[in-house]
């Protein structure tokens, strides 16, 4: 016995590609292109929105998230960025926004009184976007901190990432009444 194998060694495919051919499945492609080619929409309404263009800024450059450039037209948008407090006299326009976006899409509530109401517990401030629209990440803080939104960003990657060309429960939503 000249050569041993070890149990569960790797082996060479009997078919391998030839060279210059790149083989994957085709969902994961699909889902590494819209993990890096995120179109958002601002949907900028109160104080947030300074640290949300200080995150846009060259310091923390969004650019190479894929993230830098955005969309002010919903039907060119998949990912709505809510930041800052939403009154129950704007919601309606918000859900309309949402609707007109193009599947699939993806929700970012951006700041406390965006994802519960904040210190605003009153009749006009709606106590969380997600009475409204589904939302698919929270970032909390008041106001967060250029690198929560970050990371947020990279969380919302993975999970265009994984995704992939399959919906995932809760993309394809039944609309909210």
């Amino acid at each position: 016995m000249d050569e041993l194998e070890t149990p569960g060694a790797l082996k060479d495919p009997p078919e391998a590609s030839p060279p210059g051919v790149i083989a994957s499945r085709l969902d994961a492609a699909i889902g590494w292109a819209r993990k890096y080619s995120i179109f958002q929409y601002p949907f900028v309404t109160a104080c947030c929105g300074m640290e949300f263009m200080s995150t846009a800024g060259s310091h923390y450059d969004l650019d190479r998230f894929g993230a830098g450039f955005p969309r002010f037209s919903p039907r060119q948008a998949d990912v709505l960025m809510v930041v800052g407090t939403v009154s129950h006299k704007i919601s309606p326009i918000l859900k309309r926004i949402y609707e007109q976006m193009a599947e699939p899409k993806w929700v970012v509530a951006f700041g406390v009184c965006t994802c519960t109401g904040g210190f605003y517990d009153d009749y006009a401030t709606v106590q969380g976007i997600d009475t409204i629209i589904p939302v698919d990440l929270y970032i909390p803080g008041c106001p967060p901190r250029p690198e929560n939104v970050l990371q947020g960003l990279m969380l919302l990657q993975e999970k265009i990432q994984k995704q992939g060309n399959r919906p995932t429960p809760g993309t394809l939503r039944p609309p909210l009444r």
